[in-house]
């Protein structure tokens, strides 16, 4: 199928082919020129309008843009965690919800409660949705299994799910997001390490993640779950400094880390490491601003030439965003 937009007020081109991100020195120098889109297929084929194509699209007083890649989601879970919003606000912080089995251990209890079409049903909705605010790839995360069987399903619904939207998906083994119940954190890294030949014959994993924090795991798991990003070739992600000062940004860096995630406690000696390293800031201010919690730098991260990426962190209870635009 051919389509043509035509006569747009604006259409936004990187100023080189093939770039896979801007930094501070390119993103001033983005096209955005009017023009036409022309599209064979999945494939943009042209910037000049084709009497040809099958549909054409009148854009006049529009803009074209690529569409938006979440880089950051959670889906697929189940429910909402709506009660702790309000417990934020009544002045409760998110560690001491955390710690009474709120947070990540109840959207595990409502995960392993809902049936996977329910799962299902749910993520679809909530796919449609970012479609509409023009998300057309997103990622997804396990996390919310909290037991070798738990992950591997939420791996095998992302799966799934891939199969059942209109966008494209990438899949995360998130297997050390929280401290199940029964364990401390280092018995839990053996057991990430033994699922995971399981866990990853489940669905298409591209990458490990981690959750560094107070409630969750330290900088020693953080360079284990390295190790095993390593061995089996995956690519690594952390969330770090949410809350807390921790030291874990140069952990990540050495550790050959993908992305960083959250970055809301980043100090200034440790910003300058992210200036020119190939390891993405990702910036989720959606979890920030419905928190009030502190909000990463993120003026300086881009100012410095850090990879600067935006994420949803679309979640269950602390970001119930979907928009990238918002």
């Amino acid at each position: 199928m051919s389509v043509s937009i035509n006569g747009a007020s604006q259409v936004l081109r990187p100023p080189t082919d093939g770039l896979p991100y801007l930094r501070h020195d390119l993103a001033g120098r983005l096209s955005t020129e009017p023009g036409s889109v022309v599209i064979e297929g999945d494939r943009i084929a042209g910037f000049e309008p084709s009497a040809d194509a099958a549909i054409q699209i009148d854009a006049r007083g529009c803009a074209v843009i690529p569409g938006f890649v979440d880089c950051h989601t959670h889906l697929p879970f189940a429910g909402w965690r709506e009660r702790e919003y309000e417990m934020k606000i009544g002045g409760e912080s998110y560690e001491t919800i955390a710690r009474a089995g709120g947070g990540i251990r109840a959207s595990a209890r409502s995960l392993a409660e809902a049936s996977d079409d329910e799962v299902l049903s749910q993520a679809r909705a909530l796919a449609g949705e970012m479609l509409a605010h023009g998300t057309t790839t997103f990622e997804c995360k396990s996390g919310y299994g909290l037991s070798a069987e738990g992950e591997t399903r939420a791996i095998r619904l992302a799966a799934a799910l891939s199969g059942r939207v209109a966008q494209r998906t990438r899949s995360t083994a998130l297997l050390a997001h929280a401290v199940p119940d029964g364990y401390e954190a280092g018995a839990w890294m053996e057991e990430v390490e033994a699922m995971l030949p399981d866990a990853l014959a489940a669905g298409d994993v591209t990458a490990l993640d981690i959750y560094v924090e107070s409630v969750a795991f330290d900088n020693d798991h953080l360079r284990r779950m390295g190790e095993l990003a390593k061995r089996y070739s995956l690519d690594l992600r952390a969330h770090v400094k949410q809350f807390n000062a921790n030291h874990s940004v140069p952990v990540a860096l050495e550790a050959g880390a993908r992305s960083v995630d959250h970055l809301a406690c980043l100090p200034e000696d440790e910003l300058a490491g992210l200036a020119g390293a190939e390891t993405a800031a990702v910036l989720l201010p959606g979890a920030e601003f419905l928190g009030e919690e502190r909000v990463a730098p993120a003026r300086a991260l881009a100012d410095a030439g850090a990879i600067c990426v935006l994420g949803s962190d679309l979640n269950p209870g602390t970001s119930p965003v979907l928009s990238i635009p918002v």
